[in-house]
């Protein structure tokens, strides 16, 4: 029978009673590692009790006793053991300095290096039996004190002559390796992320591959541990060098010092570094240096097509939609990847969004479908919902009113058959669907999808509560709209409130509340300003400060209308201090001037303001009037202008409006028919007209 701990559990034995328990475990048929027992044979008649202890302990682990081995390790007296094994290590370090210099005698060790290594791996191997048995933190703690000892043994880390004959290193970087988890199994992140900044430090004479391993375990944890830590403590460092402010920014320093190990072949390529690296960036919104450091990666490492299709992902979150799409371009070509069915979904969506390249959008929306075939209904409905919105994209610039006719005939039918497939279920299908019957001014049905889109959501969405209330604005149901718009306040927090309370102004001006309105506007106002000194260097605060000028824009149109010129000054002042680059603001200060009678400066300003944005239809159809009030251009000219906006704006009520005043002006039988029809559209669409834009 094998002895047990229990048989040798006091220190009355004496270390040839472990040397005879020893032979027993050499004959014992159950050991693993018959070559060691042996050469533990041979060694235990000049071991110390300790060291015995700790040959029996290992042999124990081994055999699977995990409490009998934790029974044996825990009559190691470590504390005692600490002093000698410090003394000894520095002692080695420095005959191993000197080994040259042989007429300088040192004194002798009071342990060996060997001895050293066995009392080491006791401690180890004592923290992996506290780990088996569950208790995580009493085994971090005893791998601690590896580090501890060898730490403050060797002042300029741990030599490369004293792990080279003896498994001292090899203890060292199980120890290094195991901390970290342990403390990831005790609950304790703030000691799991110290524990990886010193297993990260110089002083332990890691590997390459081991050292890539802790810095990329260590990356993962800091990116989804699901806490803030302390930033490290970079004292050392130049004043120049970057220190990581976060979790994030520290994550990322690791996985980008990964990825120039590997462009230095010190290291093997691993894909899960960009995986974990594509998520870092992303949660920290910078994508173009994630498209930086994929191109900076030496060819052959990811694949071609990989690489279009990441980097324009990247692109494309990082606002870059052309350069996007044109990486797409070559992933789709011929001689690439033109099935590429994420790619042509992507690359379909950023044309959807221009209406000069919604004709390549519908083709690439029907290459998906085709692609598909008896694929799965969520990527078909996707598909047919990029298609439809292409098509909507495409009526928008159509010549003809045909043209423009059957792409919107088209848009819907693709986007019914979108929200179909996914059984009326999906809030973006919903969205764009009421949204593209709204604009076609199909009132009800986009009532309809908006009740459904708002029922499903629970009223968790700005954007459906703002279309429900600009569709019932333009069904002329005030009131209701209100009320919406109240609604949504209530459940929205404060900083989501600015574009309800800009629509909720609006509705109570076209209900003749001036008053109600004007205190809306200051409360808006006021709002906007606190979140602009808030976030003053975040995204949000560049919403705000567009929204606080449209606001001001909004309200000196207000004074224009009441002729309080004063007042409406102040607000186009205020307006000119957020940007004075803005065609809005010179639309503004022109239709100011046109109610004041100074056409010539009007001109002006409408002309800036051109300048700024060509197709700012609000200034295309104010220049075309205050020219027919000039009556020094030619009409060829003042229809230029009409005609202009209405290309780029068919639903525009006053653009029609104004255009049957310029036909009726000629005086013609046929004009005057022009300018009929003209009018009865423009009657229509102002029926029918919200008081802000759908989209």
């Amino acid at each position: 029978m094998v002895p047990s701990s229990e048989s040798i559990g006091t220190k009355d034995c004496s270390a040839s009673d472990y040397s005879s328990k020893a032979g027993e475990v050499v004959k014992h048929p159950d050991i693993g590692n018959i070559e060691e027992a042996e050469w533990s044979l041979r060694e235990t008649s000049s071991l110390n009790y300790e060291e015995a202890r700790a040959l029996l302990g290992r042999i124990e682990y081994q055999k699977g006793n995990i409490e009998a081995a934790l029974h044996v390790f825990e009559g190691i007296d470590i504390a005692a053991a600490t002093p000698k094994m410090k003394i000894a290590l520095a002692l080695a370090n420095r005959k191993g300095e000197r080994h040259k210099r042989r007429s300088q005698n040192l004194s002798s060790p009071p342990m060996s290096v060997h001895a050293i290594s066995l009392l080491l791996e006791a401690i180890f191997l004592k923290a992996k039996c506290l780990q088996g048995l569950g208790r995580f933190k009493e085994a971090a703690q005893s791998c601690k004190v590896i580090l501890d000892i060898v730490e403050s043994s060797f002042a300029e880390g741990f030599p490369e002559n004293l792990g080279a004959d003896c498994k001292l290193q090899e203890t060292l970087n199980r120890a290094v390796e195991l901390l970290p988890e342990l403390w990831k199994l005790a609950d304790a992140p703030r000691e799991t992320i110290m524990s990886y900044r010193r297993a990260l430090l110089p002083c332990w004479n890691l590997d390459a591959e081991t050292t890539a391993k802790l810095q990329k375990e260590f990356a993962i944890f800091l990116l989804y541990c699901g806490g803030e830590t302390c930033p490290p403590n970079l004292r050392s460092q130049m004043g120049s060098s970057f220190v990581p402010r976060n979790n994030i920014e520290e994550a990322i320093l690791l996985l980008m010092i990964l990825l120039r190990k590997v462009a230095l072949k010190r290291i093997e390529w691993d894909p899960s570094i960009l995986d974990h690296l594509s998520f870092a960036f992303s949660i920290a919104g910078d994508l173009s240096s994630l498209a930086t450091q994929i191109e900076e990666l030496l060819p052959g490492i990811i694949n071609r097509k990989e690489r279009y299709h990441i980097l324009a992902l990247c692109y494309y979150g990082a606002g870059e939609d052309l350069v996007a799409l044109n990486l797409l371009r070559k992933l789709l070509s011929g001689s690439e990847d033109p099935k590429c069915l994420p790619a042509l979904l992507i690359a379909s969506k950023i044309c959807g969004e221009y209406p000069d390249l919604a004709e390549e959008g519908a083709t690439f929306a029907s290459r998906a479908l085709e692609c598909l075939g008896d694929g799965c209904d969520q990527m078909e409905s996707t598909a047919n919902c990029l298609l439809g919105i292409s098509l909507s994209a495409q009526s928008k610039v159509a010549i003809t009113d045909f043209d423009r006719a059957t792409r919107q005939a088209k848009a819907l039918q693709a986007l019914v058959s979108a929200a179909r497939s996914t059984n009326m279920r999906d809030l973006s299908i919903l969205y764009r669907l009421s949204l593209e019957y709204a604009e076609q001014r199909k009132l009800n049905a986009a009532h309809y999808y908006a009740k459904m889109l708002l029922k499903l959501e629970g009223g968790s969405n700005l954007k459906g509560w703002l279309l429900m209330a600009r569709i019932l604005s333009a069904q002329k149901r005030y009131e209701d709209a209100e009320t919406i718009l109240n609604a949504a306040l209530d459940q929205t927090g404060k900083w989501e409130q600015g574009e309800l309370l800009r629509t909720k102004a609006k509705v109570q001006l076209v209900q003749g509340q001036l008053k109600g309105a004007v205190e809306t506007y200051t409360h808006l106002l006021a709002a906007l300003q606190v979140q602009t000194k808030t976030f003053s260097s975040d995204k949000s605060a560049n919403h705000a400060r567009s929204l606080e000028l449209e606001v001001w824009l909004d309200l000196a149109f207000i004074y224009i209308n009441l002729s309080q010129w004063h007042d409406a000054e102040i607000c186009l002042s205020k307006s000119e201090a957020i940007s004075s680059y803005s065609a809005s603001k010179c639309h503004a200060t022109g239709v100011l001037y046109e109610k004041k009678g100074l056409y010539k400066e009007a001109i002006k300003a409408f002309r800036s303001a051109l300048n700024i944005d060509p197709a700012h239809v609000p200034s295309l159809i104010s220049t075309a009037v205050v020219l027919r009030k000039l009556s020094d251009q030619s009409n060829a000219v003042i229809r230029s202008f009409l005609m202009a906006a209405l290309r780029l704006d068919g639903m525009n009520s006053s653009a029609w409006y104004n255009l049957g005043l310029f036909y009726k002006s000629q005086g013609t039988q046929s004009s005057k028919l022009e300018a009929a029809e003209c009018f009865e559209a423009a009657a229509s669409l102002e029926e029918t007209a919200p008081v802000e834009p759908f989209r």
